[in-house]
């Protein structure tokens, strides 16, 4: 047995929400359920939608509960983020405060670390490329001091810059080149 269509709608209706809409997807939708409005049987809308009668009877589940609005392609929720409010200020926390040598056995963070010290204190597995990510997204980036050799004298690196003439001069005039004719 079909299910119904919500009453308080009606061919004429859907049609004019199909055409006030901005989503091509929801207009052909919504096409298809004004064809069941007027008495198309739901193998014909299924025609109209271009999809299957398993899909029409999902859309009209849709339209029953939420209207027009329930047609809308909306984003997938994706996997749910491993770490958590809690964990994510534990986190920044840690990252503020930075290592202690003698408790985690580094002098400065490294992101494998910080894996590492989630995984020990939430049993959190999360990769690299991921703690990257949240870390970027918290606001934190990856920041390394530029090495330096430490017998280096001062003004050593003024020695080997490269000086240029402070006007660019014009190349001298070449020949013509010939053409073959």
């Amino acid at each position: 047995m079909a299910i119904p269509l919500r009453a308080d709608f009606d061919g004429q209706m859907t049609r004019a929400a199909a055409k006030r809409s901005k989503d091509g997807s929801q207009a052909r939708r919504l096409l298809a359920l004004a064809a069941i409005y007027d008495g198309a049987t739901r193998t014909e809308a299924a025609r109209i939608g271009g999809v299957t009668l398993q899909i029409v009877r999902d859309w009209v589940m849709k339209f029953n509960a939420l209207g027009p609005d329930g047609l809308i392609d909306r984003k997938a929720p994706g996997q749910s983020p491993r770490l958590n409010g809690a964990c994510r200020a534990a986190l920044a926390a840690m990252i503020e405060s930075g290592p202690t040598p003698a408790i985690h056995g580094v002098v400065r963070w490294r992101i494998i670390d910080l894996c590492q010290w989630l995984y020990e204190e939430f049993k959190v597995t999360v990769a690299k490329q991921t703690l990257s990510r949240e870390l970027r997204a918290m606001g934190y980036r990856k920041l390394t001091a530029r090495p330096r050799h430490h017998a280096q004298a001062d003004g050593a690196i003024e020695d080997f810059k490269k000086h240029f003439p402070p006007a660019w001069r014009r190349s001298p005039k070449t020949r013509p080149s010939h053409r073959a004719t």
